[in-house]
């Protein structure tokens, strides 16, 4: 049985309709005699998505019970054993009640998916992972519940269910999303028009995204090499001179006339192209169009025009910006330009910016280069000056007579000329027709190949010999500038490669997707195995289909070191460019040895860490925890001692120091357990709506009475916490705060309201916390000042921080006014959590 398909309904905010929209997705397909049945939708109370279950098949609900409340969750057992065709699954970000078959509704999708049952699901954009940082700096709210970007990505269909914002808060005002007295906060927070306007572009902008990878893929799977102008891609053609800034700066305002406009500049290194590339220049015009959120690229190329106009054609762009040439008029005669010849062959499809600038007509740095690939066309004019000049010339000088002398000279000429244009066998061929010429016409006896005069076979002879020389030379020297031009550009990419090294760029795919670039390749990947034996397997890969299984299998493959191999796909590179693709595959060998030995740096860190902890445990517990086991086995001992005869008085206080050495040991396990909660990551808030004076009065029993005046107003809005955990935190805050306070001046406990978050502030009297230790006093095992070895293990800031951070809370340390110190502990409100579909169903979290 195959893998099931996902179709996810993508909103922008709750209430655009994604649950109503996947309803009548599914009434549709049961008209239409799919098996379709709903294994779990919430309608959240919404009256007409109720009515929108009626008539479907619903899966009864898996009832899980945790602390002391039952939750109902998807029953993935029951989904698997009834095996429908389709499976309609909402809120695919979900939090399981713990207890559950997987800890993400999302994993309980893939095991449905991976039956073959297809599934439609629903999600909003603001709980996909990567635009957490995002929504929270648009909307003041961390998203908890986040589903991982590629489980989106790799649905088979994504359609966006969009709503104006006008609309959205109209449907609001009218009830049709939360009760009424939820109306009011909802609208005022969460779905101000700014907010709903910035997440709607999010959306809209992610699923752009994606339709473009798609679109990527269908024209590299069907070969489709038009450009298609679906979004403003500029292509900005770099020299390496000083106008590249000018250019860089001119695409950017392109861009940003056009909704998701990108700009990428290239820089070309050929063998017959500009000289004059500055790496400084260049490397300032990396790091310009990169701020302007552009990207650079480096690309070999021969024929620059081509290069260029193969890059842009590749990445679907739709125009590309130069320069005014930087030549002068005399140099045209070397050919009409780049920025000419690519406006001439971009054809319809591809529009060309020349855009003045304050270098033009100034010239090059250098002399233009020739190269030993001289084109088709001045082969030709080689082969047409080598053998039909000298006809044309024996024609004009038959009407003329010169004297043997000059005419060998003419011949000469066109032999150079020849040599100039096409190269050595060009020469050749008119060095040997033109000493027939000469021999057949001016060289007695006339029209006869034979010689007479002596002296005239020396005369041909020198003829021949300059006629070779000249094109030998000329030859040489071709192969030697097309020679120093390939190792300028070799240079020109290794030194790219070497400054990515030093800037440390680790990145893998990175690394690979310039290579596929720069030797214009369709994919590349690293392929790795243990031994010689064993099979491939794929360390990366960028570039459209499927990474090859070996290396051989491949158009080029090249070693990257022991049992490791760069393979790449596209066309058959020639022997030269291995240097330099060998060059890359060593690098990223270095990469992904780099990659993996900072994952098990991480790792050791942790370890390391782990120790830390472990060995102040060990010192904690050596004396800290030992005092009052001392205090209590010496209470005890008195007590079973028959040779004193102890009054009420004195067994009532050695009790009570008993008491009060186990209420410490107590106290520090606690703590020293809570530590070891916190940091292996096991804390797990059960948020729920709470009011602070139900839980901060009983976090103060254990202080003495007229220690703490407590200040927290009924009218306060409601929290989100844990209610044990935040107990746990404020009495830890508490205790510390009375431990420091000076006798007769009490620990002020206070709450107020301060925007959309709840403050809980505990001011104590004591001597405060200098600026520079105020962060220091909230790391394990430290105490501040002079305390005692016995005033505690120095964990309960540290706690109270932790359990904070865990409810989305934050904890810091401030100056009291007058002398002392204050905790202020801040708490989000009801109103301003991460999503207000959350507002009629608490969150299902556990510690």
């Amino acid at each position: 049985m195959g893998r099931g398909k996902l179709r996810i309904y993508l909103g922008a905010a709750p209430g655009v309709g994604k649950t109503y929209a996947m309803l009548s997705e599914a009434h549709r397909r049961i008209e239409r005699g799919t098996d379709c049945v709903v294994a779990f939708v919430e309608h959240h109370g919404r009256p007409r998505t109720d009515v929108m279950l009626h008539g479907l098949e619903q899966i009864a609900r898996r009832e899980l019970e945790y602390r002391g409340s039952v939750f109902t969750e998807m029953d993935v057992d029951a989904v698997l054993r009834r095996a429908p065709a389709v499976a309609l699954v909402d809120e695919l970000a979900h939090t399981n009640v713990p207890g559950s078959r997987n800890a993400k509704r999302w994993q309980d999708v893939e095991e449905l998916l991976a039956a073959g049952i297809d599934v439609v699901s629903t999600v909003n954009i603001q709980h996909l992972e990567s635009l957490g940082d995002v929504v929270e700096s648009i909307t003041g709210v961390r998203q908890r519940e986040t589903v991982p970007d590629e489980v989106v990505r790799r649905a088979d269909q994504i359609e966006l269910v969009d709503m104006s914002p006008q609309a959205l808060r109209r449907r609001m005002a009218h009830g049709n999303i939360y009760k009424p007295d939820k109306v009011d906060a909802a609208l005022s927070n969460y779905f101000r028009p700014g907010n709903l306007t910035a997440l709607r572009e999010l959306a809209l902008l992610w699923v752009a995204d994606r339709v473009d990878e798609y679109l990527n893929e269908y024209r590299s799977e069907h070969r489709v090499s038009t450009i298609w102008g679906s979004r403003e891609r500029i292509v900005v053609g770099l020299t390496g001179g000083p106008e590249g800034r000018t250019l860089i700066r001119r695409a950017a305002r392109l861009a940003e006339k056009g909704a998701g406009g990108e700009v990428m500049a290239v820089y070309i290194a050929r063998s017959d192209g500009l000289t004059s590339a500055s790496p400084k220049e260049l490397a300032v015009q990396r790091t310009l169009v990169e701020d302007l959120g552009g990207t650079f690229h480096h690309v070999v190329g021969d024929d620059v025009p081509a290069a260029l106009l193969d890059f842009a054609r590749g990445v679907n762009a739709t125009q590309i910006v130069l320069g005014v040439s930087r030549r002068k008029s005399w140099q045209y005669v070397f050919g009409p330009g780049v920025g000419a010849t690519v406006a001439r062959e971009s054809g319809p499809d591809l529009d060309v910016h020349l855009i003045t600038h304050d270098e033009v007509g100034k010239g090059r740095g250098l002399p233009v280069a020739r190269g030993a690939r001289l084109g088709r066309e001045r082969i030709i004019a080689g082969w047409l000056v080598g053998v039909v000049g000298p006809v044309v010339l024996a024609l004009l000088l038959n009407t003329v007579n010169l004297g043997l002398a000059n005419d060998m000279l003419l011949f000469l000429s066109l032999t150079v000329a020849a040599a100039l244009l096409g190269g050595m066998l060009p020469a050749l061929a008119s060095a040997a027709f033109g000493s027939l010429l000469l021999n057949y016409y001016y060289t007695p006896p006339l029209h006869r190949l034979t010689i007479a005069d002596p002296r005239n076979i020396v005369a041909i002879a020198i003829f021949v010999g300059v006629a070779v020389s000249v094109a030998s030379v000329v030859d040489l020297a071709a192969r030697r500038t097309h020679q120093a031009a390939r190792l300028r550009a070799e240079s020109e990419i290794l030194s790219f490669l070497a400054g990515s090294v030093l800037r440390g760029e680790t990145s893998l795919e990175a690394l690979l997707e310039r290579v596929r670039e720069t030797f214009g390749m369709e994919s590349a990947a690293l392929l790795e195995r243990t031994s010689e034996v064993d099979p491939w397997t794929c360390a990366g890969s960028v570039g459209p289909g499927t990474p090859v299984e070996r290396p051989e299998d491949a158009d080029v493959d090249v070693p990257a070191g022991d049992h490791m191999a760069l393979a790449l796909s596209g066309r058959v590179l020639p022997a030269a460019d291995r240097r330099v693709l060998a060059a890359f595959a060593a690098q990223a060998a270095v990469v992904l040895d780099r990659r993996r030995l900072q994952q098990e740096a991480e790792q050791a860190r942790a370890l390391a860490e782990g120790n830390r902890i472990r060995t102040a445990l060990l010192a904690a517990v050596s004396h800290d925890l030992r005092t009052p086991l001392a205090a209590i086995k010496a209470a005890v001992s008195s007590l079973r001692s028959d040779d004193v005869a102890w009054s009420e008085e004195d067994r009532a206080e050695l009790l009570e120091a008993i008491e009060e050495g186990a209420d410490r040991l107590d106290h520090l396990v606690g703590n020293l357990l809570d530590m070891s909660r916190l940091q292996t990551g096991t804390v797990t808030p059960l948020i729920r709506e709470i009011d602070l004076d139900e839980v901060v009065p009983m976090a103060l029993g254990g202080v003495p009475e007229d220690s703490v005046e407590l200040d927290v107003p009924e009218t306060l809005p409601m929290v989100a916490v844990d209610a044990g955990l935040l107990e746990r935190a404020v009495a830890n805050l508490v205790e510390n705060a009375v431990k420091y306070s000076p006798l007769g001046a009490p620990v002020l406990v206070s709450a107020s309201a301060l925007a959309d978050r709840v403050e809980v502030r505990i001011v104590d009297r004591g001597p405060g916390v200098p600026d520079d230790a105020k962060e220091r006093i909230f790391e394990p095992f430290q105490r501040y000042g002079d305390a005692p070895r016995g005033a505690g293990v120095g964990l309960g800031l540290a706690v109270a921080r932790g359990f904070a951070e865990a409810m989305s809370g934050t904890l810091n340390a401030e100056d009291t006014p007058g002398g002392g110190l204050t905790m202020v502990l801040t708490l989000r409100a009801v109103e301003s959590l991460h999503a207000p579909a959350r507002l009629a169903e608490p969150e299902r979290q556990t510690t």
